[in-house]
């Protein structure tokens, strides 16, 4: 098979032919028609990722086809359409059996734990647990840009934030994340504040709901102007970028008794944020995490987008080929370009 791997941490990828993996006795291998470009593979590719040892294949976004099966494996048969959550949960330890795969003692994560998706095929283990049907309606590449950024925070605003319709969301960082939180937020009625940098990403923004966009270069206190525009906070703020100014942004501009919940990732000398702790024990304000989605809790995202009322399609900015990701990818943490990318060409 054709895959992008990389031999060392910073250096160039490269598109190499490797053997075709084959599925353990509780797994499954995909043929992979769509995975999503995501700045997580761009942290690992970094080396901030523990759980990855170079030589890599990056790749965790990802909706196709199963081409074979374990012998364990009775739910799902070759041809099955089908796409997955980028954390695996093993189905037997505490979390998984208390309904939290999310969070996994033992999970699997394509293009982390294991090779991804940046190939013609990938290895996936755990798969009685995690494989999702997809429904004929969704497409492949709009099913591989849910894969990590879209179930995040649809997990993030419906689970982890409780919002409620007429509550104020911040959103912080204007990525696919961002964008996928404002989509969500909107659908469920709430009033959507959308901050980034670029102009281009605030127009992106509202185009797909947000109803008031902030440009964090041009503002001098951007908590402060969110407490003026909302009467005294946001019920939920949302970093979905993962930096020292976002995250201290979006629990700064809470109002009392609200919920930040962090989906970017604080990784390198983001790692430590400082934190306004008197605030949060002022206001009595929630600090949640939002660590993917489980597999059990796609059928109520996916009906919402089969009926209209979600559309991440709108969210996908272009499509690209497995050659295109080796720049790409590396390229990823300059934030150029609106929406998400998908690679969809393999050849």
């Amino acid at each position: 098979m054709k895959a992008a791997i990389y031999n060392e941490f910073e250096k160039p990828l490269k598109i190499e032919n490797l053997p075709d993996p084959t599925p353990s006795p509780n797994g499954v291998v995909i043929e992979v028609k769509a995975t999503g470009l995501c700045r997580s593979d761009w942290h690992g590719w970094m080396g901030h990722d523990p759980d990855i040892t170079p030589p890599h294949v990056p790749g965790h976004e990802l909706a196709g086809i199963v081409a074979a099966t374990g012998k364990n494996i009775t739910r799902w048969k070759e041809g099955d359409r089908v796409t997955l959550p980028f954390v695996c949960g093993c189905g037997t330890c505490p979390e998984c059996s208390s309904g939290n795969q999310q969070v996994c003692d033992h999970q699997f994560q394509p293009g982390f734990t294991h090779w991804g998706s940046f190939a013609e095929y990938v290895a996936i283990e755990y798969a009685e647990t995690n494989l999702v049907s997809l429904p004929a309606e969704i497409d492949f590449v709009t099913a591989a840009s849910l894969g990590c950024r879209f179930i995040t925070s649809y997990r993030a605003v419906v689970d982890q934030g409780r919002l409620e319709p007429g509550q104020w969301v911040a959103v912080h960082g204007c990525g696919g994340v961002g964008l996928s939180a404002i989509m969500i937020a909107d659908a469920l009625g709430a009033n959507v504040i959308a901050v980034d940098i670029g102009d281009d990403k605030l127009d992106f923004a509202k185009s797909v709901g947000a109803s008031i966009t902030i440009n964090a270069l041009s503002t001098e206190n951007v908590a402060e102007k969110i407490k003026d525009l909302t009467g005294g906070g946001v019920h939920l703020s949302v970093d979905a970028l993962g930096s020292t100014e976002t995250c201290f942004n979006s629990i700064a501009n809470l109002r009392k008794r609200g919920k930040h919940v962090q989906i970017g990732l604080m990784k390198g000398n983001d790692s430590h944020p400082p934190v306004p702790m008197g605030e949060v024990i002022a206001g009595e304000l929630e600090i949640l995490g939002s660590h993917g989605m489980q597999a059990h809790k796609y059928p109520s995202m996916l009906a919402m987008i089969c009926s209209g009322k979600l559309s991440p399609k709108k969210l996908i900015g272009r499509t690209i080929s497995l050659e295109e990701s080796l720049t790409e990818l590396v390229n990823m943490n300059s934030f150029g370009g609106t929406g998400v990318k998908v690679i969809d060409r393999f050849k």
